[in-house]
């Protein structure tokens, strides 16, 4: 027998992942906040779910380590990336429907404005909305590349992002949104060959958008399947999860998951340990997949940065958050680290330091001993997006705000290196926070921790 090229290989080991637990999960299942809509990693959550709100100039709490005047040197293997949200066009393609010349021009000067701020890893977000920006077997093309969902836009941007990322030196993971359909409510709105179309069993209205129920089997394993063949495709250098598992809570409304928690909930103490199961298969399957279609390629999750408030959990971190992930999102984020179930975290620490309810520096200081002993690498997800931004407390207009972060963070050994949002944000760098950033710590280049 002829010898099988790498990529063939991948695409019938996926092939072999998929079948088999989608075929069983047929057998059981049956017939059948703010103005960006994505805060993940973003605004909303970040903002509005913290309560409540810090005093202007509030000092660095006791026992938080304050910083130091001058940078501490780090090893050269350190995590130094920046988000790419294509999610309502946030950072990229800067509106729908331009050429694929002008798309492929935006991409590579958000690439190359990560290797000028000496930047070693681009997070782009390939799947926003059960889509894809590869032309995917299994899912629609991405409205935010023509304005019209399942229209082909002439070009391939994940593979060209690889390619044009590798040749730059930079890293490129591929930045996945599992269970989120649509932005809106209307099923119709959708490509007429949306899995969500064909298959309405799996969909669950909520908050006025659409939403895959991740307490189905069969939607497990499709979504799985749908961005394993990313990676049997091509070689990127990670899967990326961001921070949407369940919804985040709304108030007076509830995830209308009954029939699904009637079918499989049975041996469960509650509603929420078998709503965070279902998440905990999927992290572990996806991790499992990930390593047999690809073996090298990592995962990592970016999490809302807090697991539980100690008021609720002794092991909880000294918030006053009004979300936790444990139990509003059902994503069992420490138990991912300590486990290693996944290769690495970036918590999204998106406040500043010395905020009453979510202080940066308590926060990595319990991050830190989260991932303490660990294989998960520990990376911190940094607001560039703040920094500078109207409305933003007086902390986020001081330039020096983000670089104070990272001289924080030296301190502990377990922070391996920091990501930013976004990619909008790093060009733009309205009062210089990351000019200073890169001034202060990236003086030369660094690899990113393997």
């Amino acid at each position: 027998m002829g010898r099988m090229s790498r990529r063939a290989f991948a695409l019938a080991a996926l092939s072999t992942l998929a079948s088999a637990p989608r075929a069983a999960a047929r057998s059981t299942v049956g017939p059948g906040p703010d103005s960006v809509p994505d805060p993940a990693p973003g605004a909303a959550p970040a903002v509005s779910a913290v309560d409540p709100a810090p005093a202007e100039g509030a000092a660095v709490p006791a026992g938080s380590a304050a910083p130091a005047p001058y940078p501490v040197p780090r090893a050269s293997a350190q995590m130094r990336g920046v988000w790419i949200a294509t999610v309502v066009n946030r950072d990229w393609p800067s509106r729908p429907g331009r050429t694929a010349s002008e798309q492929r021009k935006e991409l590579i000067a958000h690439l190359d404005r990560a290797v000028r701020d000496r930047l070693n890893t681009v997070i782009l977000q390939v799947r926003p909305t059960a889509d894809a920006l590869w032309p995917s077997p299994y899912e629609p093309w991405s409205e935010y590349l023509t304005g019209t969902q399942g229209r082909d836009p002439g070009w391939d941007p994940l593979g060209t992002a690889v390619e044009e990322a590798h040749a730059r030196g930079l890293e490129l993971h591929a930045w996945c949104n599992p269970y989120r359909i649509a932005n809106h409510a209307d099923p119709a709105r959708l490509a007429a060959s949306h899995p969500a179309r064909k298959h309405p069993d799996w969909v669950v209205r909520h908050g006025g958008r659409l939403y895959y129920n991740p307490g189905l089997p069969a939607v497990r394993a499709f979504v799985r399947q749908a961005m394993l063949d990313a990676v049997a495709r091509y070689p990127v250098d990670a899967v990326h999860f961001d921070d949407y598992f369940y919804p985040y809570p709304i108030a007076g409304q509830t995830f209308d998951d009954d029939e699904a928690y009637d079918r499989y909930g049975g041996a469960f103490s509650s509603r929420a340990a078998w709503r965070r199961d279902n998440i905990d298969k999927l992290v572990r399957e996806m991790a499992a997949g990930i390593k047999e279609v690809r073996p090298g390629t990592r995962f990592g999750i970016s999490p809302f940065g807090v697991w539980r408030n100690a008021s609720t959990d002794t092991r909880g971190s000294d918030t006053r958050a009004g979300v936790q992930t444990y139990d509003d999102l059902y994503a069992d984020t420490r138990r991912w680290v300590r486990e290693h179930w996944i290769d690495y975290i970036v918590p999204q620490l998106y406040w500043h330091i010395g905020y009453s309810a979510a202080d940066y520096a308590r926060l990595v200081a319990w991050w830190a001993q989260v991932a303490q002993g660990t294989k998960t690498h520990l990376y911190v997800g940094e607001a560039l997006y703040r920094a500078g931004a109207a409305g933003q407390p007086a902390a986020w207009q001081d330039p020096a705000e983000l670089s104070r972060h990272l001289t924080l963070a030296a301190a502990y050994p377990q922070v391996r290196g920091h990501v930013f949002f976004a990619a909008k944000d790093l060009a733009a760098d309205p009062i210089g926070a990351m000019a200073r950033v890169v001034a202060d710590h990236y003086r030369g280049p660094a690899t990113p921790p393997r």
